[in-house]
Parts: C-alpha cells; sequence; structure tokens
C-alpha cells in the first residue's frame, strides 16, 4: 500500500476512532492517522493520512475550516450539544423576543478574533486526562479561554418553534461558520444562546472543509475504495503548503539529510514549512518538509521514496 491522504465523509453516530480502525482494515495497514477529531453526532469531512503521509497530519491539523451547524436557542445542555441532558429552558416569553437583529447583533460579537472557552466536555487534555472524561468521572472542569478567529459567521435559516407538551420553545439557527483551527461550534451555540439570555446548544454539525480539502471530493465511509481515493503526498502538501521544486541531486541530498540551497524557494518566515517537491518520469513526490536556516533549506520531517503514491 502506497502512502497518501484520503478524504473520508464521517457519517452520524460513530467516532473519528471508528473511522481510522475501518480504514486500516480496508487498507491493511495500522498506520492510519486524522487530522482533527469529529464527535459521534457529528458528520463531514475528515482527513486520513496512510502510511508515511501521517508525518504530514501535523501540517493539516493547523488549516481553517467551514462548518454547517443548526444552533437551537431557548435551552442549555451539559454538553452544549443534543446529546448532553437538558439544564435550563427559557420561557416561551423569552424565546419570543429573540429576533434577527439581536441574533445579529449576538453573532458581531463572534466574529473575528476572539477568546473562546472551549466546552468542559472536549478533547483537550487536563493534567494528562482528556477534559471530557473528568467530565463524565463527576468532577468540576474549567477550561481557560484561547483566542480563535471567526472569519464567517451567516445565518442560512431561522425558525421559531412554539412549546409542545413537555416541549420548551426554542429557535433554530442553520449557520456557516468559517473558523481557525481550534474552535468549538458547540461553544459559539452556547455563548450566543447566553448573550440572548435563553441560553443555546447545538443539534447538528458538518464539517464541510479543511483547508482547500473539500467534503465534496470525500468518499462516503461505505463506498470508500482506498487504492482508488488515494491523494499522493506531494498533492496534499501543495494544497496546504508553500512549495520549492527540487532538482534531483538536491531531492537525493535532502534524502540524506542534508541541507541545500534556498535559491527558489518561496520566502517564507523562519519556523514556517515547506513542501519540497521533485518529479521523475512524470512522478511527482513529496521529498520532505523543510524549512529555511539562512540561505539554505534544513530537513524537518522526511518522507520515503519507496512509498510514494504514483
Amino acid at each position: 500500500m502506497n502512502s497518501g491522504i484520503l478524504l473520508v465523509d464521517k457519517p452520524q453516530g460513530i467516532t473519528s476512532h471508528d473511522v481510522v480502525a475501518r480504514t486500516r482494515r480496508l487498507a491493511g495497514t495500522r498506520k492510519i492517522g486524522h487530522a482533527g477529531t469529529l464527535d459521534p453526532m457529528a458528520t463531514g469531512l475528515l482527513v486520513l493520512g496512510v502510511n508515511s503521509a501521517t508525518r504530514l497530519l501535523t501540517y493539516l491539523v493547523g488549516l481553517d475550516k467551514e462548518y454547517v451547524a443548526t444552533i437551537r436557542l431557548g435551552a442549555t445542555t451539559t454538553t452544549d450539544d443534543a446529546e448532553g441532558e437538558r439544564l435550563d429552558a427559557a420561557s416561551a416569553a423569552l424565546v419570543g423576543a429573540v429576533d434577527e437583529p439581536r441574533i445579529t447583533a449576538g453573532i458581531a460579537k463572534l466574529t473575528g478574533e476572539i477568546d473562546q472557552v472551549p466546552s468542559a466536555v472536549s478533547a483537550i487534555k487536563v493534567d494528562g486526562k482528556r477534559a471530557y472524561q473528568r467530565v463524565r468521572d463527576g468532577e468540576q472542569v474549567e477550561l481557560k479561554a484561547r483566542t480563535v478567529t471567526i472569519s464567517a459567521f451567516e445565518v442560512l435559516a431561522m425558525r421559531h418553534v412554539a412549546a409542545s407538551g413537555d416541549d420548551p420553545a426554542f429557535v433554530d439557527l442553520d449557520v456557516r461558520v468559517e473558523c481557525s483551527s481550534g474552535t468549538y461550534i458547540r461553544a459559539l451555540a452556547r455563548d450566543l444562546g447566553s448573550d440572548l439570555g435563553v441560553g443555546g446548544h447545538l443539534t447538528a454539525l458538518r464539517r464541510t472543509r479543511i483547508g482547500r480539502f473539500p467534503v465534496a471530493e470525500a468518499s462516503a465511509l461505505e463506498d470508500l475504495d482506498v487504492a482508488s481515493a488515494l491523494i499522493g503526498a506531494a498533492d496534499a502538501a501543495e494544497l496546504a503548503l508553500p512549495v520549492v521544486r527540487l532538482s534531483e541531486q538536491q531531492a537525493v541530498d535532502l534524502g540524506h539529510g542534508k541541507r541545500i540551497d534556498a535559491t527558489g524557494a518561496p520566502a517564507t518566515s523562519k519556523g514556517e514549512p515547506i513542501a519540497a517537491v521533485v518529479e521523475n518520469g512524470g512522478v511527482r513526490r513529496l521529498v520532505a518538509i523543510v524549512e529555511r536556516r539562512g540561505e539554505a533549506l534544513k530537513v524537518v520531517v522526511g518522507f520515503p521514496a519507496d512509498e510514494a503514491a504514483s
């Protein structure tokens, strides 16, 4: 099995690890990882690395992302999404007072660079233990705010639903969000509901893009043919990173861990990764991830030639 990247459209109700486990069986290798977890409730794009291309995942995790989601205003839950237990529900009068101008103002406060406190049931580690596990064990978890960037937060549709029986009144918002890596859409739902004074949580979430990788090009898990769906590491790297084209000798030198002259490489800041690619016989190969060291390029991560996808 060659190395490369797979785009998979995760179905609802299974974990990201479940997707990895199934793909390992299909690919016949245990060397598979993913770039960014999706909760079981969520659907959409998972980027998987196969064999040595798992080394590329580090550089894909930090790419910006796009989601479509449904935010329910009118109640809070223990998990900030529909999988948790309902805590507080707002009165029908308060929910009825939630209108477009108030929603627009609330969203404006959550757009741009903001400080966001992740959901307590996130996968963030606290003293070596996942926050969600601490919550399940009955512990109180308070996570520190982190700076994230919300570059787009738009309402696609809004629906007012009256109270019925034991179900409180609520407002559902279908939204589209473009954000930096590390953003929690559940936390946006929670914070918007809090700002409006009615509470809020997420009822649906779909990741539609990671960097320049769209879910439209992903394979459904049940239809996944690993060999045909595999994207070569060179192609994937070129969609995520600046690229330097190598001569065959430069590729050999980098393969031996030597530094090469940076002439012709893209202008980058110190420490910024660059994909070093060579083409031979019509086949392009990712040789290494490199970075500038003065007037030279130094290998950060190397990729074996015998696993390259043709």
